[in-house]
């Protein structure tokens, strides 16, 4: 059978059940053992902090490249990057000093988001290939700035939206295009935490470069540190950016002397009329990461590793509801779950495929799927959610935040 065959039963399905798992389809990226050992890319590791040091533990299941540098200025931080670097692998204080580093052929910047840019710049006048973490940029000069001087070099920059290589995303992304939701005019994100973000800390001088996320000097709070993947997600979707947001938000839980946010709720419009909520708040965790985007035919709900497609009611009955005679009473079919990959196949954390195409991206001298356009309309889109809350009235997307070509 082929895949349109296969396709138009899924199809057929969905409109009789009204309910769907929808297939997991494998990306076009490397497989995991294609990148051979004997050409391995050398990597300086800077942040060895609890991003880094994950990263660095995804790096041990890829041949295709060797941590030879770490960096980090805190001490304990630089030694559990160590632990998981190759043999004979320098540690450095300060990133310039790994930057100098002859035998370093590409970083992987895991640093907090005030940060990013300077290494980021200083990456690329040393010549090496990046892979900088989200969000891209602290503020939207830095975003464009660096737009500039990536388009600038022939280095490889790719941001760490792991999810533009997931392949469930890739699949909704289709479902989308067939209409099979029909007309969409919303998205409901949220990415909830019950979490003081606060991490163990013995000395009151280094408070602020531990406990980096709660201070705005350091980034942007919730919107960049946890719904930055759902944006992103939501302008990949509809492969556009937001024309406008409005947000309210504040600290009403962790009274703890934080400036970030612990609630934020915004909503971006995007063209069309489109409109997407954005919800994080870090006081309870219910159903932590999800997605909702809402058409006239259908529902598609997004977790995690699975995703839900529910079609509205077609034969609708009117009954007594409430006490309202008369009242509409709409039954929804139960859905499947989507399992990521085809069936049978392990469930693979989606950085895994990201770093291996970053590598490969690296050889065969390939733009990044992610790259530095995609995420700069992503950071600008946090941006403005951000001052939205922080206005708590409407702020427009500006003709200037565009990158220009």
């Amino acid at each position: 059978m082929n895949d349109m065959s296969k396709h138009d039963i899924s199809r057929r399905k969905f409109v009789a059940t009204g309910a769907l798992a929808v297939s997991g389809l494998a990306l076009h990226l490397p497989g995991l053992d294609a990148l051979k050992k004997d050409d391995t890319i050398r990597i300086g590791l800077i942040g060895t902090g609890s991003r880094g040091t994950g990263l660095a533990a995804l790096l041990k299941e890829l041949p295709a490249a060797s941590i030879v540098a770490c960096c980090d200025p805190l001490p304990q931080h630089l030694a559990e990057g160590m632990k998981l670097a190759a043999p004979k692998a320098k540690a450095y204080s300060h990133h310039r000093q790994l930057l100098e580093d002859p035998n370093v052929d590409a970083v992987i910047i895991a640093t907090p988001l005030h940060t990013h840019y300077s290494i980021a710049v200083d990456a690329l006048a040393a010549g090496k290939h990046i892979y900088l973490e989200k969000s891209m940029a602290y503020d939207i000069p830095q975003s464009l700035e660096l737009v500039k001087k990536v388009r600038a070099s022939s280095l490889v920059f790719q941001v760490g939206y792991q999810y533009r290589y997931y392949a469930l995303y890739k699949r909704v992304k289709e479902v989308i295009k067939d209409n099979w939701a029909g007309k969409i005019t919303g998205f409901e994100c949220q990415y909830n935490q019950n979490s003081n973000w606060r991490r163990p800390n013995d000395d009151p001088k280094l408070e602020r470069a531990i406990n980096w996320r709660m201070y705005r000097e350091y980034c942007g709070g919730p919107l960049s540190e946890l719904c930055a993947h759902q944006i992103d997600m939501v302008n990949y979707l509809l492969d556009a950016h937001p024309v406008k947001a409005i947000g309210i938000a504040g600290i009403n839980y962790w009274k703890d002397g934080r400036d970030t946010y612990d609630n934020i709720r915004t909503v971006y419009e995007y063209p069309g009329g489109v409109q997407s909520s954005v919800t994080s708040i870090l006081s309870n965790g219910y159903k932590d990461y999800n997605i909702r985007i809402l058409g006239d035919k259908a529902t598609i709900e997004i977790m995690r590793d699975k995703a839900f497609i529910y079609a509205e009611p077609v034969n609708m009955k009117k009954a007594t509801v409430d006490g309202v005679t008369g009242a509409t009473v709409k039954a929804y079919a139960a859905a499947q779950p989507l399992e990521y990959g085809s069936p049978g196949t392990n469930t693979v954390e989606p950085t895994i495929y990201s770093l291996a195409d970053f590598f490969d991206c690296i050889r065969n001298k390939r733009k990044p799927v992610s790259n530095v356009e995609t995420a700069h309309y992503s950071s600008v889109s946090i941006l403005l959610g951000n001052m939205a809350a922080d206005k708590t009235t409407s702020v427009l997307w500006l003709e200037e935040y565009n990158a220009s070509t």
